[in-house]
């Protein structure tokens, strides 16, 4: 989650759902979404082969809200404007790609890939993703 949904929240999403291979889906929204994703976080992502320029930034909604597993921001001030803010979160803390060169959107992306592995590692350890007996 993030507020304006065109960058981090963005990659996160597409990372995590490429990496839990179906068996867990992330679903990223903002609080104000922009109109469109940032073109450089676009471009960026391409060279990580991942499409995203289908995507679209979303509101987030309170049913997201109730339906989530787990509620993630990206060092955006997200929980101060979120209206669901009752939901227990977990702030990243990454920096904001917009504006930035795109040198610099890569180290984003690259933080971003990092931690979305690590969360997903910690799922499939925890059994969140898959338990002893099979898919869960």
């Amino acid at each position: 989650m993030c507020v304006h949904n065109s960058g981090r929240s963005q990659m996160a999403e597409a990372f995590f759902n490429r990496l839990a291979r179906d068996k867990a889906t992330a679903s990223s929204a903002g609080t104000q979404p922009a109109s469109k994703i940032n073109p450089t976080v676009v471009q960026v992502m391409r060279e990580a082969n991942l499409d995203i320029n289908h995507q679209q930034p979303k509101m987030l909604t309170l049913e997201m809200m109730e339906n989530a597993d787990r509620v993630i921001t990206m060092g955006c001030g997200a929980e101060k404007v979120c209206p669901a803010s009752f939901v227990p979160m977990e702030d990243r803390q990454i920096e904001d790609p917009e504006g930035q060169p795109i040198e610099k959107v890569e180290e984003i992306r690259d933080i971003i890939l990092m931690k979305v592995a690590t969360l997903v590692k910690e799922l499939y350890t925890e059994g969140s993703i898959v338990s002893k007996g099979g898919e869960k």
